[in-house]
């Protein structure tokens, strides 16, 4: 059951996708790929239900060797979010990094990979811990890898 809780968090997070791009569009990509220390990305999937191409914008706390490393809290949601259950049913993902866009191969990080990251990720943005903290569910990590 949908709850209004739930409403508002999904109206939110489109809002703020709806407003990331249309900063893109209006700086002709001069602002926007960057927030705060982070890379933003736009990664690219397949709708695992509708098998329709979508695309939603993210940080990336982590990225080096090629790699970036996503982290689906969704807010502290009690629910992941939609991109990350269209990435574990189609791993072969799209990101467009400041305009260029890439293939990539999407995986759950191990819990060992898990632990390793956690405090790099938090430490590029606290707010992942307090998005753990305010869940039971436990944050997934998402590493993205050339393909």
């Amino acid at each position: 059951m949908t709850t209004l809780r739930n409403r508002v968090t999904d109206f939110t997070m489109r809002a703020m996708n709806g407003v990331h791009r249309m900063l893109l569009a209006l700086t002709g990509g001069r602002l926007g790929w960057t927030i705060g220390t982070m890379q933003t990305v736009e990664l690219h999937t397949i709708g695992r239900s509708s098998g329709l191409p979508r695309s939603t914008m993210l940080t990336a706390p982590i990225h080096e060797s090629g790699r970036y490393v996503l982290v689906a809290s969704k807010g502290g949601d009690d629910r992941h979010p939609f991109w990350y259950s269209n990435l574990v049913a189609q791993p072969d993902v799209d990101l467009t990094i400041r305009g260029v866009t890439r293939p990539f191969r999407a995986r759950t990080a191990t819990s060992a990979e898990k632990a390793a990251l956690w405090p790099r990720i938090v430490a590029a943005y606290p707010g992942y811990g307090a998005y753990q903290a305010k869940t039971d569910r436990d944050i997934p990590v998402v590493i993205c890898e050339p393909r």
